[in-house]
């Protein structure tokens, strides 16, 4: 089998993933949606064996052990992210497709409030969703402004590498967990004595690492992250819940001090093809700081309804944006905003 057939297939038809799984027909996702690539199913065997020659004696190793692996993978130019798991005795492979150019603002549709962000010094920035609706693209379009337009020394964490910066006006330096570091946790332990102006933090996965990227936001950092949320107020709860209850105060604390926006993100079909991501904003002024220091998370989102003047958005302003400017149609607005109201 000639599994590079598949990542070059998935390049051709410019998908945004590409899984293969034993047993199953390979698949492409093309604009959100599942398109088989091949008209027989994958023999596993077969498949593991063509898996194995992807992977260092290390990476084989980890997966042995863990029956789990992140890593990167490059074919033809276009680096792919790449999960390893196991499934129903046979092996399945996920692989997140990743832009050679890293999208602008401009192509990304950056609200006002989202424009500011490179600029800010310090603080936690933090960009929430479901799987695939672009939060490391948009942190990624965050960083190269910033790279474009100041000096700084920017130092990312992230499991594995997804784009690939080169220097221009800052210093970036760019650590993958498993290969350059053992852990987020560990990583974030250091890397306050390697002299950062700003931290991009693949993921906030565990109390430690939440911890320590509050505490670095604290002492004069910019830091960027990503939680799975679908809200910005979802995005409060689920740091705040990581810790007990002895903890919770201090956090709370700490969080409406640091934080200075959540961008909560979903892509959409777009009207002419292709996705265009909706945004809810949350902009953490002296209100929204009170109302996080005093665990009142559940009025958040009448915050952002009120905030519009200073940049706020709801996900449901953001639809009718949308449908204004003619990027999505009725149907797609109408299905999203029912989904809005729910959550």
């Amino acid at each position: 089998m000639d599994i590079k057939k598949f990542f070059k297939e998935a390049i051709k038809k410019e998908a945004s993933d590409l899984h293969l799984v034993g047993a199953e027909l390979p698949m492409i996702r093309v604009e959100g949606e599942l398109v088989a690539i091949a008209e027989k199913p994958l023999v596993n065997s077969e498949l593991e064996t063509t898996i194995k020659a992807l992977l260092s004696k290390d990476q084989f190793d980890r997966f042995q052990a863990d029956l789990e692996l992140d890593f990167g993978y490059e074919q033809d130019g276009t680096r792919f992210r790449v999960n390893l798991h196991q499934q129903e005795g046979g092996v399945g492979l996920s692989a997140r497709l990743i832009p050679a150019e890293i999208p602008t603002p401009k192509d990304l549709h950056f609200e006002e409030a989202l424009l500011q962000v490179p600029q800010m010094l310090d603080g936690l920035i933090l960009v929430t969703g479901p799987t695939g609706c672009g939060k490391s693209t948009t942190l990624a379009s965050i960083v190269e402004e910033i790279n474009k337009t100041r000096k700084a020394h920017i130092i990312t964490i992230e499991d594995p590498i997804e784009f690939v910066f080169q220097d221009k006006k800052c210093l970036i330096e760019q650590r993958e967990v498993g290969t350059d570091t053992k852990s987020f946790a560990e990583a974030l332990k250091h890397v306050l004595r390697q002299d950062p102006n700003v931290i991009l933090v693949g993921e906030m996965r565990d109390p430690e690492t939440i911890a320590t990227v509050l505490t670095a936001a604290e002492t004069g950092h910019l830091v960027l992250s990503t939680l799975h949320t679908s809200s910005a107020a979802e995005a409060v709860e689920r740091i705040v819940d990581v810790f007990d209850g002895s903890r919770q105060k201090q956090v709370l604390i700490q969080l409406g001090s640091v934080l200075r926006m959540v961008v909560a993100q979903e892509l959409l079909p777009a009207k002419d093809g292709g996705r265009v991501p909706a945004r809810e904003i949350l902009i953490n002024n002296s209100a929204v700081a009170n109302l996080i220091k005093e665990n009142n998370i559940s009025q958040i989102k009448s915050a952002i309804q009120t905030g519009g003047r200073e940049g706020m958005i709801t996900m449901e302003n953001s639809l009718k944006q949308l449908l204004k400017e003619g990027w999505i149609t009725d149907e797609v607005a109408e299905k999203r905003s029912g989904k809005a109201r729910r959550v």
